[in-house]
């Protein structure tokens, strides 16, 4: 490849730069010496290369002595033969994972994306202005009938002069009057962006992709999908690869390429190629973006584009792919199987989920699985009154979550009520031996599988929750927690919602008519 020669040239030249600073150069490459190779990784050190960076750039010089020593037309000494069996001679930190934008981030994108290529679209529908002055409209039509016969129309073409002159004598700024005159015919340099990020958020296909797409990239339309044919040059002996987008208005991957390609037809006419993105830049028509950046920033400062912070955003279409794959992992919920498409679930969790962006994400899920655990542990049984009723109905249906010997509707009756909770099974407690009456604290029901919460039960649970919050407006925090903060969120987070707001009131309305006394033991008192 073009770019590989060129990327191992470069580097070459870096190493023979190195060779002539150092004021003693090999004669001849058979005198290249071990030091040689590790005073070039010094010298790159010592310029502030990055680690990566200069792992990079030494293993093309080491590669390519590897390819020399191979085909054995030159003899290295031995010492420098070792040398060549690695690559550096310092440790090289883990690569830091390129990174996906916010939410926030892409909707501001795909907005002004969306914004430009409509603007475009019309720009091209509507008819072409002319000027109110008779002399200008002519010498405008002249340059106009040029583009169409010759493709475009050069700042030395006479057409041309003839126009600024025209413009300058009748006091008319010029400006960049021929850009405005070939953007009637031909997509510009400026145009091209909106579209690129566009297809790169909805399809996420990687950047390189994206910028080499072909005319003839749309097939195998059905159902209103088709599939995007292009080539990823670093899939070595699976180049060609397909992917298969929405296809249908101009909101589709589909529908849009379809429109550049109509967009591009005129300026095929005149530059036979099969590049996508062919369009107009000064001096004539250009296929495909070769150093897009200046335009992307260029873009971004147009719609102001802000970060996460509020500063100004530098756009890296780089990006662009993993921040698809991270809105494509929070709308299918992480939900693997659905994420990992054209991926293995291990390729797909590594490079695409394991992202900072999505960090806050995981640490969320984590923090939710252990708060559920911590609630579900040990915890009562909760029965609003529709399950009570299925109980009385079923008394079967409470046997498997009651201990063995227990009535289902003795309890629901209140026969076996104690403080907060109805009990199963006060000599079966999972706190003490067999036999055993229970010897936990009455809020410990609040933590026991034997116990049953119901309606009935909800003046004791309030009482006994504004108790816990004039405790903690008291007590210090180190004070509170081991006491009482477990009982504190299986209320609040657990045994409250599950009942309706309506019995809740009616409860607390109850306990207002008729307070509920408290009998607590001494460790809980000041």
């Amino acid at each position: 490849m073009r770019s590989t020669v060129r990327a191992y040239t470069r580097t070459l030249q870096w190493f023979f730069s190195y060779l002539e600073e150092t004021g003693d150069p090999p004669s001849s490459p058979q005198h290249l010496q071990m030091q040689h190779i590790d005073g070039f990784e010094a010298w790159l050190a010592t310029k502030g290369t990055s680690p990566i960076h200069l792992l990079t750039i030494v293993t093309k010089v080491i590669v390519v002595l590897r390819e020399i020593v191979a085909e054995g037309a030159i003899v290295f000494s031995e010492e420098l033969r070792d040398r060549l069996a690695y690559k550096t001679l310092r440790p090289i930190p883990p690569s830091r994972p390129r990174d996906a934008y916010s939410p926030y981030i892409a909707r501001q994108l795909r907005k002004a994306a969306r914004a430009d290529m409509m603007r475009i679209i019309r720009r091209f529908r509507e008819p072409i202005p002319s000027s109110i002055n008779p002399d200008l409209k002519v010498l405008e039509d002249e340059a106009r009938a040029c583009i169409e016969v010759r493709g475009v129309l050069l700042h030395r073409d006479r057409e041309y002069k003839r126009l600024l002159h025209g413009r300058r004598a009748r006091g008319v700024l010029n400006g960049d009057v021929n850009l405005r005159l070939h953007e009637r015919y031909y997509l510009t340099s400026q145009d091209v962006v909106p579209f690129i990020v566009f297809l790169a958020l909805e399809t996420g296909l990687e950047i390189e992709c994206c910028k080499a797409l072909t005319v003839d990239c749309l097939q195998n339309p059905a159902n209103g999908t088709v599939e995007i044919a292009y080539v990823k040059l670093r899939a070595r002996g699976a180049e060609h690869k397909t992917l298969r987008v929405r296809d249908g208005g101009l909101r589709t991957p589909g529908g849009i390429i379809r429109q550049v390609i109509a967009l591009t037809a005129a300026a095929r006419r005149h530059r036979p190629s099969d590049c996508l993105w062919l369009h107009y830049s000064f001096g004539g028509l250009k296929s495909g973006l070769k150093h897009p950046q200046y335009l992307v920033d260029g873009w971004t400062r147009k719609h102001d584009i802000r970060d996460d912070d509020g500063q100004m955003f530098h756009l890296e279409l780089s990006r662009l792919r993993k921040t698809h794959k991270a809105l494509w992992y929070l709308k299918t919920e992480g939900h693997m199987t659905r994420f990992a498409v054209g991926h293995s679930r291990e390729i797909a969790a590594r490079h695409y989920a394991d992202v900072p962006a999505l960090r806050p994400l995981h640490e969320a899920t984590i923090a939710e699985a252990f708060h559920e655990v911590v609630l579900s542990a040990a915890s009562p049984i909760i029965l609003t009154p529709e399950k009570e009723e299925d109980w009385r109905r079923e008394p079967a249906k409470a046997s498997p979550a009651l201990p063995a010997g227990s009535n289902p509707i003795s309890l629901l009756d209140g026969e076996q009520d104690i403080w907060l909770a109805s009990c199963g099974g006060f000599f079966s407690s999972p706190f003490a031996d067999a036999g055993s009456p229970c010897a936990l604290p009455f809020w410990g029901c609040l933590e026991c599988p034997n116990a049953v919460i119901t309606a009935r039960k909800l003046p004791a649970i309030l009482a006994f929750l504004d108790f816990l919050q004039e405790q903690r407006n008291v007590l210090s925090a180190v004070q509170w927690e081991p006491k009482f903060a477990a009982a504190y969120a299986r209320i609040t987070g657990q045994i409250l919602p599950a009942f309706s707001s309506t019995m809740i009131t009616e409860a607390r309305n109850a306990l207002e008519r008729e307070q509920v006394s408290l009998y607590l033991p001494p460790e809980v008192s000041l």
